[in-house]
């Protein structure tokens, strides 16, 4: 990565690097593909259920202990308004970091790693209603694909946090 730096400050992004394709993580949820960026996986596990917390929110589907680290779940099906489906042998979830704060994502499905290229990346559109727009940054066509880039603070429930 190329990087700039101004008497003693912060690297600065210069424009050939944002001209550079992001590397994210694709998930499948209710049959639709969502990816995140790569910098905020940590690991992808499978799944084969978790701790019920009374009291949650409603997408919160429990804890789980993955690695020695206790950290809770949120269903996307749930997080995302999908028809609930039984669990399969290709439920994963992916445990995504923020800050200090680290959270499993339960996913229908999670195999791949993409190159984005900025130019691949549109904004949502007005179609997409308040619900799902909240939660898509934006939308990725890669050939005949199509994959929802996903806010990892919203899902998570930080909407209101600053950046970290």
């Amino acid at each position: 990565m190329t990087s700039l730096v101004v008497h003693g400050t912060a690297p600065l992004q210069t424009e050939t690097d944002a001209a550079k394709p992001a590397l994210h993580v694709v998930f499948k949820v209710g049959g639709t593909e969502y990816a995140l960026p790569a910098e905020l996986i940590v690991q992808l596990e499978s799944y084969s259920g978790c701790t019920h917390v009374p009291g949650t929110s409603s997408f919160v589907a429990g804890l789980v202990q993955i690695r020695g680290r206790v950290m809770p779940v949120v269903d996307l099906r749930q997080r995302f308004g999908t028809a609930p489906e039984p669990l399969s042998l290709d439920s994963r979830v992916v445990v995504g970091q923020r800050g200090d704060r680290i959270v499993a994502l339960l996913v229908d499905s999670a195999r791949e790693v993409v190159k984005i290229p900025p130019g691949a990346i549109a904004q949502p559109t007005r179609v997409l209603d308040d619900a799902s727009a909240r939660f898509v940054t934006g939308i990725a066509q890669l050939g005949p694909r199509m994959i929802m880039l996903v806010d990892f603070a919203k899902v998570i429930g930080e909407e209101h946090v600053d950046a970290v």
